[in-house]
């Protein structure tokens, strides 16, 4: 049964992402309906499906698993150790509120930053090919331990380190060791967008690394379930980007690029309506996102962050390749050298871990034989 829950989760999430992947990047191109062609720049309505659609995954899943005996709002406040707490010694209904509070509070910054760090992941793909933009996704690693550094103050192992340099060393040799332009001037322009693509690449992933401190910290805390999370992020993030698709806002980079004083829903709306290609597109990205959720969130359950980094880690490489074979990218050896040693670090990191855990779990096992013989 395990091994079957197993296959089920990798299968998904494989599944999930991968048509995800291919979905954005289609998204990232023109569209050409008729004579005219234009990009599909609306960042915060893409947000906002996606968010919505994630958020009735997580209330679907909840409503279905939750015992019998709670209601669904219950399923959705009740953490693991308030319902130990139900067992035992009832805590004051002020103390719960105010915790109830405080955990709403964090899932607003959650939102927060997932809602503003989407946008710069998705302009960056004007500036430099999907394959880079993948690659840099899948060095989290680094915004991580920086943040972590900078922020908390806290140190780390010397293989973390080398393993940011491998990870560094192999960013920069994709995008150096590209294929050059004819014309010099070209050129210079091809490297000013590639350096335009790797600020806004920075920034999503500075952001994400916060995204992913403030929810480690959350699960430490107040040991809510994954579905719980998912739910809470996308309904905040869902309504926060509805609420700027819908205002008229001036022209912002990368947030509001459209010009003008129009609200961006009605500018999508439009496009959608002249571009109507763009429709499936559009679904395929915002179900398959909020599906590939659910089966991110059940494999961290049943199988712990390890399998996951495992499952997510190969799963970018084949969204890789996947879009070169797709869309035909061009990629010189020297950027396949690069993605080779970036995934080696990363790979690194991976067996570490698991070393880690292996020994981890060797001395529980022989302290449990102690305290049997004792």
């Amino acid at each position: 049964m395990s091994f079957l829950r197993l296959f089920i989760c990798v299968t998904g999430v494989y599944a999930m992402f991968l048509a995800w992947g291919i979905a954005q990047e289609r998204l990232s191109a023109p569209f050409v309906d008729g004579a005219q062609a234009d990009k599909w720049s609306y960042a915060l309505v893409l947000g906002f499906l996606q968010s919505s659609l994630g958020s009735l995954s997580a209330l679907s899943y909840i409503a279905l698993t939750r015992e019998p005996s709670q209601t669904i709002w219950e399923a959705l406040c009740t953490s693991r150790k308030h319902h130990r707490s139900q067992h035992q010694a009832s805590s004051p209904s002020s103390s719960r509120n105010d915790s109830l509070r405080s955990l709403l509070f964090k899932y607003l910054q959650c939102a927060l930053l997932a809602t503003f760090a989407a946008p710069f992941g998705f302009a960056s793909l004007a500036y430099i090919s999907y394959p880079a933009m993948v690659l840099g996704k899948s060095c989290k690693l680094v915004p991580v331990l920086i943040m972590n550094v900078l922020l908390y103050r806290r140190r780390f192992t010397a293989h973390k380190y080398g393993v940011v340099a491998l990870v560094t060393i192999g960013i920069t040799m994709f995008m150096a060791l590209g294929a050059q332009k004819p014309s010099q001037g070209k050129s210079d322009a091809s490297s000013a967008s590639s350096i335009i693509g790797l600020i806004y690449l920075l920034i999503n992933l500075a952001m994400d690394g916060i995204l992913n401190a403030t929810q480690d910290e959350i699960f430490v805390r107040y040991q809510v379930s994954g579905q719980q999370m998912m739910f809470f992020m996308n309904t905040f993030s869902a309504l926060l980007n509805l609420a700027l698709s819908c205002v008229p806002l001036p022209y912002i980079p990368v947030l509001h690029p459209e010009s003008g004083h129009e609200s961006e829903i009605t500018a999508a709306l439009r496009f959608m309506h002249n571009h109507p290609s763009v429709v499936s597109a559009l679904a395929i990205f915002a179900i398959t996102g909020s599906l590939g959720q659910l089966f991110i969130f059940e494999t961290i359950q049943h199988f712990g962050s390890l399998t996951l980094v495992t499952v997510t880690l190969t799963r970018k490489l084949f969204t890789m390749l996947l879009s070169v074979v797709v869309y035909q990218h061009k990629l010189t050896v020297g950027q396949y050298a690069g993605a080779c040693v970036v995934f080696g670090g990363i790979s690194i990191e991976a067996w570490v871990k698991r070393k880690a855990i292996h020994t981890k779990r060797v001395i529980q096992e022989k302290e449990k034989a102690k305290i049997k013989v004792l």
